[in-house]
């Protein structure tokens, strides 16, 4: 069984959904985890997964919209996150890329997000874009002044620097569909240098479809396309990386044991 690590189920229409959730069941996808983009996003997701024992849920703010409402408390992040489908908090991050917040309210939005999930006990799933160093440097400083919290890189694709800081971290990565593009090659080499108990892979659908869909609407079914190259750069056959990838999931997203 392969887990889709972070996905965006309500981003399907409702007559949609029931078929995106099929397909995974058929391609042995027996568990995802969709993801809060904003607090009251996050609020909704609760009913979306109700009655569906193979889905979760991560609560918290993305950098995109970090500028649009005052920033969660790190108390209220962990009181959302206490729900038992809950098992993560997050995304939440920097993107230095698009800009849409102010870069100051992203890392202040980050900081709490990073503080909630230490207090709540689950791990954070971290946004990251064209803002390495910060990253890096954020990680660190909450490490040093809070002491240490879980977190996942999630749709890693950044650079060697920040993949480095994040293993001497204990941080976790999740592969998505990048990882299958002709022009990541340098993603395929830091991956294959990642140590094998850290590894989980995801789709970001409806976003990042891997190759040969590559420009369609995503779906956690096609996250076997990304398993299957992942699996072939470090050795491991479809069955033994999907043992692996979710071995590490259920380490890291303990509530979902």
């Amino acid at each position: 069984m392969l887990i889709d690590s972070h996905c965006h189920l309500d981003y399907y229409t409702p007559e949609d959904l029931p078929g995106v959730l099929a397909r995974a069941a058929a391609a042995d996808v027996g568990q995802m985890v969709t993801i809060g983009t904003t607090i009251e996003q996050s609020q909704r997701l609760p009913a979306l997964i109700e009655g569906r024992d193979n889905l979760w849920y991560t609560v918290g703010v993305h950098p995109h919209h970090a500028h649009e409402a005052p920033i969660p408390s790190p108390e209220f992040l962990a009181e959302l996150a206490s729900h038992p489908r809950a098992i993560g908090i997050g995304e939440s991050g920097l993107d230095y890329f698009y800009d849409k917040a102010p870069r100051d309210i992203q890392a202040d939005n980050f900081r709490a997000h990073i503080r909630g999930a230490r207090l709540a006990g689950v791990p954070l799933a971290i946004h990251a874009r064209d803002a390495d160093d910060d990253i890096a440097t954020i990680l660190r400083e909450e490490r040093d002044r809070g002491g240490d919290f879980a977190f996942l890189l999630h749709c890693f694709s950044s650079t060697r620097g920040l993949a480095e800081a994040a293993m001497a971290l204990d941080g976790y990565f999740s592969l998505s569909g990048i990882l299958t593009f002709p022009k990541s090659g340098e993603l395929r080499d830091i991956a294959r240098d990642i140590p094998l108990d850290r590894l989980l892979v995801e789709t970001d659908a409806p976003y990042l479809a891997p190759v040969p869909f590559r420009g369609k609407r995503n779906e956690p079914a096609l996250v076997t396309h990304t398993a299957k190259v992942l699996g072939e750069i470090r050795g491991l056959s479809s069955a033994e990386l999907a043992d692996l990838t979710t071995t590490n999931f259920r380490r890291l997203f303990r509530k979902a044991a």
